[in-house]
C-alpha cells in the first residue's frame, strides 16, 4: 500500500499544499481573532533574516529607523481625501478605552503617511533639513476578508520607508532608487525570486500617490503576488499637513514626498516561488539555518563527531544547527527538515565514520553523495552559493517560460486562465480593457516599457500592460 504524502501534491491542490506546508513546517498558526496569525519561531527567523538583510540596504541609503504610534486619530485620516477613502473599508476604530468612551476614535495604523507627515510638518523648517529620511519596523492593521497565513492577514508585520525632499525630482529617483537597488537587490540576491519591474495604473495605484512602482513575482501556480512597492507622494500630503521649508531663495516652498514598503507577505511568496511536493526550499543566503548536521544513531562516537563538525562549520562562517536528538527517529528527523526547507543535510553514522564520511543531502536540486569529513568546510559554501544560483534560474524560467504576448484581452484572459502572464499593449487595453479584464478576476500588474525598463508614465508611447491572476 503507497505511503500517503506528508502534504497535499501542488498539482491536485496548490492552495491546500500551501496551507499544509506552512503548518507542517511550523511557520505559522491562525491567531484567535480571524485574519490574524501567530509566527512560530521558524517561521519569524526567515523574517529576522529578511529584516536584517533589508535594514542593511535601507541604511545603505541614508535612512534611519524610528517608531511611530500605533494609535492614530480618526481626524487625520480627513486631511487627504484619496487617501482616507482607499483604506476606509480597511480600518479598524477604537472607540473606548479605559472604561470610557474615547472623545476621538482612534484608528488602528493601517500605514503611517497620516501620522508621520504630521510631524515632518514640524520637523521640516529649511532646506537644511532635508531630505528626511525615514523608516520603521511596525505592525499594521487593515481589516481583511479574505484571509490567508502570510499573503493576507488584519495584522502582519512590515517596514515602511517615508521621505521629504526638496524638488520633485529628488523624490522621484529616491522612490527608484529604492524599488531597484534594496528592494530589487534584495528579491535577486537574497531571496533568490525574480521580478518584473514597472509602474502600477491609475486603478492600482496607491491611494493618495501619484505614481507607484512595483516588483511582481510568478509564483509556483503562475498567479503574481506584489511583492514590495514604492510610491511617489508628490505633494498631496504636503499639502495636507503644510509640510514647508524655507528653500536657498528665502522662499516657502511645499516639500516632495515617498513612502515605500515590503511585508512578510514575503514568507507566503517565498513558499510559494521555491517549495516544492517535499516542502519548502530556502534560498542559503536566507537561511538562518544553511547547514543541519545529523546524527543517525545515539552511538558516543557520532554525537562526537557530529558536534566537531558542527563547530568546524560554524568557524568556517556558516549557519549550522546539530541536531542529535537521537531519541527521534533519523527518518522522522530527515523529513522535517526537509519540509523546513534547510539547504543541505550532513547525515553521519557509525559506518560513515568508518569510512571518514560524510552523507551530504542537497534540499535544493535534490539527491545525495558521501563527501569526505575533511572536506566539508571547505566545499560546503561553493555548493551553498551553486544553489542559490539554481533557485533564481528557476524562478525566471518559469516567468518566462509562462508569459505569452497577446494582441487581445481574451487571449490574455486565456493566458492568465491557464496560469501564466500575459503581455499586451497599453494602447490596444486602456482602461476600458482594465475594466474587462477584472469581470474575468485578471488585473494589470504593471506597466513596462517595450524594452522592458520602468516607464516615465502611464500614457508613453509603448507601454507594454503585464496582465495576470493575482494573490
Amino acid at each position: 500500500m503507497a505511503k500517503a504524502p506528508v502534504l497535499t501534491p501542488r498539482a491536485d491542490d496548490f492552495p491546500r499544499w500551501y496551507q499544509d506546508l506552512i503548518t507542517k513546517a511550523e511557520l505559522a498558526d491562525n491567531g484567535p481573532v480571524r485574519g490574524t496569525m501567530v509566527i512560530r519561531p521558524y517561521g519569524y527567523g526567515l523574517w529576522e533574516r529578511m529584516q536584517a538583510e533589508m535594514d542593511a540596504r535601507i541604511k545603505e541609503t541614508g535612512t534611519q529607523n524610528a517608531y511611530f504610534p500605533l494609535l492614530i486619530p480618526q481626524s487625520y485620516f480627513a486631511r487627504e481625501a484619496d487617501h482616507v477613502e482607499g483604506f476606509a473599508p480597511e480600518l479598524a476604530v477604537v472607540t473606548h478605552g479605559g472604561g470610557k468612551e474615547l472623545e476621538e476614535p482612534a484608528v488602528v495604523r493601517p500605514t503611517s503617511e497620516m501620522i508621520i507627515n504630521d510631524y515632518f510638518s514640524k520637523w521640516v523648517q529649511s532646506y537644511r533639513d532635508l531630505p528626511l529620511l525615514i523608516n520603521q519596523w511596525a505592525n499594521v492593521v487593515r481589516w481583511e476578508l479574505r484571509p490567508r497565513l502570510f499573503l493576507r492577514t488584519t495584522e502582519f508585520l512590515w517596514q515602511e520607508g517615508h521621505t521629504a525632499h526638496a524638488t520633485y525630482e529628488e523624490a522621484r529617483d529616491f522612490a527608484a532608487h529604492i524599488q531597484q537597488h534594496v528592494y530589487g537587490d534584495f528579491l535577486t540576491n537574497v531571496l533568490a525570486m525574480d521580478f518584473v519591474s514597472g509602474r502600477k495604473t491609475v486603478k492600482e495605484r496607491f491611494a493618495g500617490a501619484v505614481n507607484t512602482l512595483t516588483l511582481e513575482s510568478m509564483m509556483g501556480d503562475g498567479k503574481a503576488l506584489q511583492m514590495v512597492t514604492s510610491h511617489e507622494l508628490g505633494q498631496n500630503f504636503a499639502k495636507a499637513f503644510n509640510t514647508r521649508y524655507l528653500s536657498r531663495e528665502g522662499k516657502q516652498e511645499l516639500v516632495w514626498q515617498t513612502s515605500w514598503g515590503s511585508t512578510t507577505r514575503m514568507i507566503g511568496a517565498l513558499v510559494m516561488t521555491h517549495g516544492d511536493d517535499n516542502g519548502l526550499r530556502v534560498p542559503p543566503r536566507l537561511a538562518q539555518i544553511q547547514v543541519v548536521v545529523l546524527a543517525i544513531k545515539g552511538d558516543e562516537a557520532v554525537l562526537a563527531k557530529v558536534r566537531e563538525i558542527g563547530d568546524r562549520l560554524k568557524a568556517a562562517g556558516l549557519r549550522v544547527h546539530v541536531d542529535d536528538r537521537t531519541d527521534t527517529p533519523f527518518g522522522r528527523r530527515a523529513v522535517d527538515w526537509e519540509l523546513k526547507g534547510v539547504p543541505v543535510r550532513i547525515e553521519v553514522g557509525p559506518r560513515d565514520l568508518e569510512n571518514g564520511t560524510a552523507m551530504l543531502a542537497r534540499r535544493i536540486p535534490g539527491g545525495k553523495e558521501p563527501m569526505p569529513l575533511d572536506s566539508l568546510a571547505r566545499l560546503l559554501p561553493a555548493i551553498l552559493e551553486e544553489d542559490q544560483a539554481l533557485l533564481l534560474a528557476q524562478s525566471r524560467e518559469r516567468r518566462e517560460s509562462r508569459t505569452s504576448d497577446v494582441s487581445t484581452i481574451d487571449k490574455a484572459v486565456e493566458a492568465a486562465g491557464a496560469g501564466g502572464w500575459a503581455r499586451i499593449p497599453w494602447a490596444d487595453l486602456g482602461e476600458e480593457g482594465e475594466a474587462r479584464l477584472a469581470e474575468h478576476a485578471v488585473t494589470v500588474r504593471c506597466l513596462v516599457a517595450a524594452d522592458g525598463s520602468v516607464p516615465d508614465a502611464d500614457d508613453a508611447p509603448g507601454n507594454v500592460a503585464v496582465v495576470a491572476r493575482a494573490y
